[in-house]
């Protein structure tokens, strides 16, 4: 196996033979203690990751990006530990994997420094802003009454087919009755034993864990949106922008983040449901989904198995059976072909004539309920209240038997 100092050898022969001259001279002085060659080789590397699709950037510019940040965050650490760290969590969401452990281990230096208490100008790890305890109780609590519910669903919410629900069940009972059959059931108390169930109610311990953090975060209604836009903030303002978002075009969402490869504290707060063994096949993805009441995934459709975990809040969804796509008018923008067309929250019956009459499902996520949804099954989601959910996406080597 390759030490750090070979591949980044090895990097820096990639990015010459790219003609990436500049950036390897900078990148040199940078190792040499040069803070503003490092930020120019940072800066250099930022730019050739947003010269084109995400999926023609080849993997040696990401790892150019992280060699940056490690430069950046080491010539930083000692004077500005928040910089040091905003550098590691850049290098770890746009860096690509080659120098992601060395990433890690240079952020569990700056937060071991800061715990006790070095890394000057880096406070005492409990985030930028006061967490607002009362706000956060009430954004948990929202929309307890069915009556106020229904009046921000889709038309014919909660009034046709209700999803199954059970209490937990074995693992040879959920593959025999729901997984064999692609079928969607909602779990209740399987995920009562979960750190997370009583930790993530403690809005302090977010802020003390996770409150420095750079995460990259969703703003405006939904992702369909033409106003709809990314963004890179701490976690800290994401939570200040929980309490002020009043618009729905300036709702802040931290959606389909790998939150907990991140910020592995959180992760030791979760447990892979047994579930997920189902069919043999391995866990593809772990993705948080964090946000205040009203934030909507619009209708759309995975390729996966999804277990979908409520941590904490409350959320709708509706299903519709992979059978039956076309009535759905899925988009024909390649990048866009898992969403329909149709916004549920406004349905346009002259254009989607065929969406209205559809059978679907749905129902309420609760606290500390699982939600099994079979692979191509559409979904459409909206919380109901200040919600932080967690999905575990898995493949097997059988392909789905449904839909398109």
């Amino acid at each position: 196996m390759a030490t750090g100092g070979e591949k980044r050898a090895a990097l820096l022969r990639e990015i010459t033979e790219e003609g990436g001259f500049a950036f390897v001279a900078s990148a040199e002085k940078a190792a040499s203690g040069d803070l503003r060659a490092a930020e120019a080789a940072r800066e250099m590397a930022w730019e050739q990751l947003h010269s084109g699709p995400k999926s023609e950037v080849g993997p040696a510019w990401r790892g150019a990006y992280g060699l940056a940040c490690l430069h950046v965050a080491g010539l930083r650490a000692a004077e500005d530990s928040r910089g040091a760290l905003r550098a590691l969590d850049m290098g770890l969401i746009m860096g690509g994997d080659l120098l992601r452990a060395e990433l890690e281990e240079a952020i569990a230096r700056v937060l071991a420094d800061r715990n006790r208490g070095g890394g000057g100008g880096g406070g005492d790890g409990t985030g930028e802003t006061g967490a607002d305890v009362e706000k956060w109780i009430e954004g948990l609590t929202r929309n307890r009454d069915l009556a106020d519910v229904l009046k921000v669903l889709p038309v014919k919410s909660l009034s046709c087919k209700q999803i199954e629900r059970r209490s937990c069940i074995s693992l040879e009972a959920f593959i025999r009755d729901y997984f064999l059959c692609e079928s969607p059931i909602i779990l209740s108390g399987c995920i009562d034993h979960w750190p997370a169930r009583a930790k993530w109610k403690d809005i302090r311990y977010l802020e003390r864990i996770a409150g420095d953090r750079t995460v990259p975060v969703e703003v405006g209604k939904k992702y369909v949106s033409s106003e709809w836009k990314q963004e890179l903030i701490t976690f800290s303002q994401f939570l200040e922008r929980m309490w002020s978002s009043d618009c729905s075009a300036n709702l802040t969402y931290l959606a389909q983040h790998p939150l907990f490869d991140q910020i592995k504290e959180l992760r030791e707060d979760i447990m892979v449901p047994e579930y997920c063994n189902a069919g043999g096949g391995g866990l593809q993805t772990l993705n948080a989904w964090f946000g205040p009441d009203g934030t909507v995934t619009p209708l759309h459709r995975d390729l996966h198995h999804n277990l979908f975990a409520q941590v904490l809040g409350r959320k709708y969804f509706r299903l519709y059976s992979a059978t039956i796509s076309n009535d759905l008018y899925p988009q024909s923008e390649t990048m866009l072909s898992n969403t329909s067309q149709v916004d549920l929250d406004n349905i346009d019956v002259n254009e989607f004539s065929r969406t209205g009459d559809v059978e679907f499902m749905d129902g309420i996520l609760e606290e500390g309920d699982l939600l099994y949804i079979p692979p191509k099954w559409w979904h459409y989601v909206r919380s109901l209240s200040t919600s932080f959910s967690v999905s575990f996406w898995w493949r097997t080597s059988i392909p789905p038997s449904q839909g398109s």
